[in-house]
């Protein structure tokens, strides 16, 4: 158990408890697989304010392929924790079962990167979310923002805040065919294959082929660009059926461009922002490109700041910053 002292409204603190020893109900978090649910616990502890516990793995097929330095907790796997929190928050706070939390973008801080590095026992993540609405219809709340703050183990981690609409499944397909003029296909349709021109695992700093999402990668003078292209048997990135690219798979997409641009397989990404303007489509290709800038102004640089953009059809559908961090 965590013991989380509380000041609710001006009161006195108070303790709260949350516990580690048990994932939720993976419906609550939208999980197909236990393995993936990585939520514990969740509390209501104010109208608007939600309390997550989350254990972070010491090994996962996913999260934990990566190369060379000391081990440690995945950025993204405390984007995950934080995006799996807002949804079963939003659950308690009286969301209907079906309701679906597009992000619309995001913003995650890692203000204590080594206390990232992984020791003898799975991480114990607290995760306080404060929700707010910000367009209301019909008495339903359709958008607003999610706040959250991070705690590992007793230190604090950093922040993370997602800017989400709020839809119904019917309304999502809905709205999906109008675009489209036509249903989506989904990952259930898609084979997965070997692309002969994806990317090497070492290139993207990783051991498994089977978490490599790019292909045609193109090197330049710090800056690259590549075809996203992830294998839909990784079932961490496809834990259920879609009919676009998942959020996750651009952002890990802007993760290993970002690595290849910087040309340091071993860089850790402190910071990460995702805008995501357009459905990533499943039937057109998506191709990226990345441009790094050095942030340090002296001496050996010790972070990279790296924008991405992702364009299909044309059009650019999302971008994405990172701040990668050289922490041997």
């Amino acid at each position: 158990m965590m013991t989380v002292d509380l000041e609710i409204s001006g009161a006195p603190a108070r303790p709260a408890e949350l516990s580690f020893t048990r994932t939720v109900e993976r419906a609550l978090v939208h999980r197909t697989s236990v393995a993936e649910v990585f939520v514990t616990d969740v509390q209501q502890a104010e109208p608007q304010r939600v309390l997550a516990g989350a254990q972070l793995p010491l090994s996962h097929g996913y999260y934990n392929d990566h190369l060379g330095g000391p081990p440690r907790f995945d950025p993204l796997l405390i984007l995950e924790a934080g995006r799996q929190a807002g949804i079963a928050g939003g659950h308690l706070l009286g969301f209907p079962p079906d309701t679906i939390m597009m992000v619309d973008s995001f913003e995650l801080d890692i203000s204590d990167v080594p206390a990232l590095r992984i020791g003898h026992l799975p991480g114990e993540l607290l995760i306080d979310s404060r929700f707010d609405a910000t367009r209301m219809r019909r008495g339903r709340v359709r958008q607003g923002v999610v706040r959250q703050d991070l705690r590992l183990g007793t230190g604090h981690l950093g922040t993370h805040s997602m800017r989400v609409q709020i839809v119904s499944r019917e309304e999502l397909a809905a709205l999906r065919t109008v675009v489209r003029g036509s249903p989506a296909p989904t990952t259930r349709d898609m084979t997965d294959v070997d692309d002969l021109l994806q990317a090497s695992p070492a290139m993207v700093g990783r051991v498994n082929p089977l978490n490599v999402v790019l292909a045609q990668v193109e090197r330049g003078a710090r800056a690259a660009q590549a075809v996203v292209r992830p294998r839909f048997g990784n079932r961490s990135l496809f834990d259920h059926d879609y009919d676009h690219l998942p959020a996750m798979a651009l952002t890990e997409a802007a993760r290993q461009l970002a690595l290849v641009a910087c040309g340091d397989e071993h860089a850790w990404p402190a910071t990460l922002t995702g805008e995501f303007r357009r459905f990533a489509e499943l039937d057109l290709p998506v191709r990226a490109s990345a441009v790094c800038t050095e942030l340090d102004p002296a001496g050996r640089p010790t972070r990279t700041g790296v924008a991405v953009s992702f364009y299909q059809d044309g059009s650019m559908i999302a971008r994405s910053t990172l701040v990668m961090v050289h922490d041997d």
